[in-house]
Order: C-alpha cells, then sequence, then structure tokens
C-alpha cells in the first residue's frame, strides 16, 4: 500500500469477536484489563477438568487457536497488535496459576494483578516476544508476563501462605 492509498476499512469478523472477547475488547475503556477478567472464569473451568493434566492440555490448546484467531483480527483490524483484541490476555491468565495449589479469592486477585503488572511493563523479554510476526507476536508477550506473574505468585505464596487458601 503506498501513502497516498486509503487505509482499509476495519472490518467486523467472526476472528475479530472471538479475538475481542465477544466485543469486550471493542468496548471496555481498558480492554486489556477488562479481557484479561474473562481469563478467571476460564481458569475455574480448567480447574473444574479431571485430572493433572486436562487441564494444562484445555489451556494450551486455547493459546495455540489464538494464534491464528488473533493473527486474522490484526489483519481484520489493520492494526499490527490491536488493544481490542484481548484473546491474548483471557488465554494466559490462567498460566499465572499452573504453580499455585489452592485458589482461593486472594490469591485469584494478587495472580490477576501481578499479570496485568507484567503484561502492562513488558520486563524482558516481554517486550521483545512482542516483535514475532502475527499471532505469535500478539500472545507470546502474554504467555511470558504469565509465566512472570506464576513464579512471583508461588514465590509470595511460599513466603507469606497464610492467605494462600
Amino acid at each position: 500500500m503506498t501513502p497516498e492509498e486509503p487505509t482499509p476499512p476495519r472490518r467486523n469478523t467472526l476472528a475479530v469477536w472471538l479475538a475481542t472477547g465477544l466485543g469486550v475488547g471493542l468496548l471496555a475503556p481498558a480492554p486489556g484489563t477488562f479481557g484479561a477478567l474473562w481469563g478467571l472464569p476460564l481458569t475455574w473451568a480448567y480447574f473444574q477438568l479431571p485430572g493433572a493434566v486436562w487441564p494444562w492440555v484445555a489451556a494450551t490448546v486455547v493459546l495455540l487457536v489464538g494464534v491464528p484467531i488473533c493473527d486474522r483480527a490484526a489483519r481484520d483490524l489493520n492494526m499490527k497488535d490491536p488493544g481490542p483484541v484481548v484473546w491474548d490476555e483471557f488465554a494466559s491468565v490462567p498460566l499465572v496459576f499452573v504453580l499455585t495449589p489452592n485458589l482461593g479469592l486472594w490469591t485469584a486477585v494478587l495472580g490477576f494483578g501481578l499479570h496485568r503488572l507484567f503484561d502492562i511493563t513488558k520486563p524482558w523479554p516481554c517486550s521483545r516476544l512482542e516483535r514475532l510476526p502475527g499471532g505469535w507476536g500478539i500472545m507470546a508477550d502474554d504467555v511470558a508476563a504469565a509465566l512472570y506473574a506464576a513464579v512471583t505468585l508461588y514465590a509470595l505464596q511460599w513466603a507469606f501462605c497464610t492467605w494462600c487458601s
């Protein structure tokens, strides 16, 4: 596209609808935070699956399916890493609790806050992962932020386990 050509219009497609958390990312004033809230019921749903492996199989599938969905939504919205796309936020929130033995209210609140902190501040390598092409770049920085949050939450629980349930 040359500089004199107009920007193509944004398209509302199924990929945009899914990637924006059923439209939440298009309407919310802080789309990443509101989109990440979808990750808490998703985490609860994963923990309802039987066994120790199935929750993480489900989480992996949702993350991997998010790569092409976010890639397509970004192209449909004509943006590299669109703010309204929140699949990366809600799909990565369950990873925060991978090391958490007990998922109580305070653990969920703290884990959510840590995820947002690391996603917003983007410590290394989150900022580098964001440069990956397409949907990989959209998803990878949030996965790294979730892993930072998981380690931090684990360390806090180890140090102060009186509130961990």
